[in-house]
């Protein structure tokens, strides 16, 4: 059985679309939603991956599949 989730789901939808809508930094969506920096980082990447997108981030290019 898996662990219960820290944050509701309508909660993690709404800091994604809120970072991918607005371009703003994670931590500056987080702190408005009152949430630790970190939780949305990894909802957003997951969202990427799952949508195939891939941003260039500070380390690399963007990655494409093909």
């Amino acid at each position: 059985m898996p662990a219960p989730l820290k944050y509701p789901d309508g909660l993690r939808e709404r800091a994604i679309r809120e970072v991918q809508a607005s371009g703003r930094p994670v931590a500056h969506v987080a702190k408005d939603l009152g949430i630790h920096k970190e939780a949305p980082r990894g909802w957003v990447h997951q969202a990427e991956a799952l949508n195939g997108s891939f941003k260039a981030t500070k380390l690399g290019a963007a990655r494409t599949d093909g």
